[in-house]
């Protein structure tokens, strides 16, 4: 099935892999509501492993449907629960789908175990970037019309005196947050992957 999924890409479009995505898209998203706070970080930022699902599919089907699965996780975070007009849905599908598409492809090219940790550490660094860029160009920029950037930095320098700015909090602060929940994921990734890929593969 995986090989002939490669050599032709529509295989990806079947009734049965639609609901998978769908259903992975689900559970992505009730994921989102369990949600803790890590310490040596401000409060507001809280690790979930929604994107857990997202990577499963990836591995399973591709990293094409890893990023539907984001895909439908943020459109129903977004219809249901959404504060932010779209901007908090937008960067988590940037950041979620960064690692998903990073790791799931690596993995989904050439598979094997050693290439599944290596996917997991890419798409790790993948989410430390991205969530960087994001937070900087996108969600903090939001946040600065309720909250001024200062209260932000503030925050964060009660964590890590090297914060002292906008870029400093992205660098010793969110960078670090995203390689921590990219390291999370990716250790359930691999504990629980070889357990389920034959339901999403059958």
């Amino acid at each position: 099935m995986d090989k002939a999924a490669k050599l032709n890409p529509g295989r990806l479009f079947t009734t049965s892999n639609l609901v998978k995505i769908s259903m992975l898209g689900v559970m992505s998203f009730l994921i989102m509501f369990i949600e803790f706070p890590i310490m040596f970080f401000p409060e507001f930022l809280k690790i979930d492993i929604s994107d857990l699902p997202a990577v499963i599919g990836g591995f399973a089907l591709g990293p094409v449907a890893g990023l539907m699965i984001e895909l439908v996780k943020n459109l129903l975070h977004f219809a249901i629960k959404s504060q932010t007009g779209g901007i908090g849905e937008f960067a988590n599908f940037l950041v979620g789908g960064a690692f998903v598409f990073v790791s799931s492809g690596i993995y989904y090219s050439f598979k094997s175990k050693r290439m599944a940790v290596i996917g997991c550490i890419a798409g790790t660094i993948a989410m430390g970037i991205v969530g960087g860029l994001a937070n900087y160009f996108i969600l903090l920029p939001f946040y600065s019309t309720f909250m001024p950037i200062e209260a932000v930095v503030a925050m964060g320098a009660q964590f890590n005196s090297a914060i002292i700015d906008l870029k400093t909090f992205i660098y010793y602060s969110i960078v670090p947050f995203n390689i921590i929940k990219g390291v999370l994921i990716s250790a359930a990734t691999l504990v629980m992957y070889k357990r389920v890929s034959h339901i999403l593969k059958g």
